[in-house]
């Protein structure tokens, strides 16, 4: 899969300025000192931080490498360091802030072994450098709950740290990323342009006659393409097309089937600007739609009306949740699901934030610059209605990413 790097370096390489990273240097140094702040009220000495999003997050490093361990130590106090596959150290030369004495990459023969695992050198040089400690004192927390790391590296971080006690980070730095600054709600309005550009094309390639693979690659094409001068990005989450009686289900993609008068297709997507996600839902049908989806529609979407009402600081996401409930109830319906969950920076297989999630026992207070994505799924029994919106928490309520035209989309 991969090729041994050649050895000579250009100068581009050398100096770390051949890409141009998202944000300045200052503003990943707030970022870790409000994670240091969070640390210190949980007297956490150190913090394994292996979510790729959070890696992007407090250091810019954007690459595909992790399918394989990688992590970033926090120390309570001082700088952090990133460890990674050193094939892949040059690439966080180029899209991280932190200088080379920092970014640490442990040997290639470490790679899919079962005798030894890339945690184990990883802990080993942590401690060299003084990032973790290993005494009976300390606490180290880690992302327990992060989809990329494995139990194996949990178990060659626990035996490396054969004093300090291991803790779960219950989503640490995710928690200190809700709260988007001014640089970060710009990107995510460029993310709102390339997703309205994104659906506008699902909207206009669905057709009768139309294979669904044919469809997605226009919408695949839009997605890299994106909008005016802004380029996009790869989406934590591909195209989903659930289309006739699949529509009656969530997350699922397409197939080489034509599509067919009549029936109905759910669209959801995102467009992503330097990772930043702003998702967006639709449904198409083509042809004269059947009176139930069109009473479901009309109740779903004046349910989003009651809810983007309440959508603002101070009240909590339960009231959110509450505010649609009791709209659509009154036309005899119900969703059990969670109706939206905090939203930013994306990486396979999530673009959630695994924080606030809209829903009754949630009761997390909203505060301004939080971005949310709110999505209506109706799903029945063969066939279902789906409509979302993305948006930032303005402070006199939600500021909408995109302005594609909500409802029931027919297509005659």
């Amino acid at each position: 899969m991969h090729h041994d790097r050649v050895s000579q370096t250009s100068p581009a390489a050398a100096s770390g300025t051949l890409r141009s990273r998202p944000f300045p240097e200052q503003e990943y140094r707030t970022r870790l000192r409000a994670v240091q702040d969070r640390m210190a009220q949980r007297s956490l000495s150190s913090l394994v931080v292996a979510d790729p999003a959070n890696l992007y997050y407090l250091t810019g490093y954007n690459a595909w490498s992790f399918y394989m361990p990688q992590c970033l130590i926090v120390p309570a106090e001082g700088d952090c360091h990133l460890f990674t596959r050193t094939m892949d150290a040059a690439g966080a030369h180029y899209t991280a802030f932190l200088p080379r004495d920092r970014i640490h990459g442990y040997p290639d023969h470490l790679v899919n072994r079962s005798d030894v695992h890339p945690f184990d050198w990883v802990v080993d040089r942590a401690l060299e450098l003084g990032v973790l400690v290993d005494d009976p004192e300390e606490y180290v927390a880690a992302e327990l709950d992060a989809h990329f790391f494995s139990v194996r590296s949990y178990l060659a971080l626990q035996s490396g740290l054969k004093r300090s006690a291991l803790v779960d980070s219950n989503e640490l730095v995710n928690w200190v990323r809700v709260r988007k600054s001014a640089l970060e709600r710009e990107k995510l309005h460029k993310a709102g342009e390339i997703a309205q550009c994104v659906m506008e094309t699902a909207l206009r390639e669905l057709e009768p006659g139309r294979r669904q693979c044919d469809v997605v690659a226009e919408i695949q094409h839009a997605q890299a393409l994106g909008a005016r001068k802004l380029g996009g990005d790869y989406p934590a989450i591909v195209p989903m097309l659930p289309t006739g009686e699949t529509a009656g289900t969530p997350h699922l993609t397409w197939s080489d089937l034509e599509l067919q008068r009549g029936e109905a297709t759910t669209i959801e997507l995102a467009g992503v600007y330097h990772r930043y996600h702003a998702p967006l839902a639709r449904t198409v049908v083509l042809g004269k739609a059947p009176r139930q989806l069109v009473d479901c529609a009309e109740a779903t979407n004046e349910g989003m009306v009651a809810l983007l009402e309440q959508l603002r600081p101070g009240m909590r996401t339960c009231d959110v949740h509450r505010a649609f409930t009791d709209t659509i109830g009154k036309y005899g319906l119900s969703k059990e699901s969670r109706i939206g969950y905090s939203i930013g920076i994306g990486y396979p297989p999530d673009w959630g934030e695994r924080t606030m999630s809209v829903r009754a026992e949630d009761e997390t207070e909203i505060e301004q610059d939080m971005a949310f994505h709110i999505i209506l799924g109706m799903w029945m029994d063969g066939w279902g209605y789906e409509t979302s919106e993305s948006l930032l928490v303005g402070p006199d309520g939600p500021d909408l990413l995109t302005d594609v035209p909500r409802g029931l989309t027919a297509k005659e």
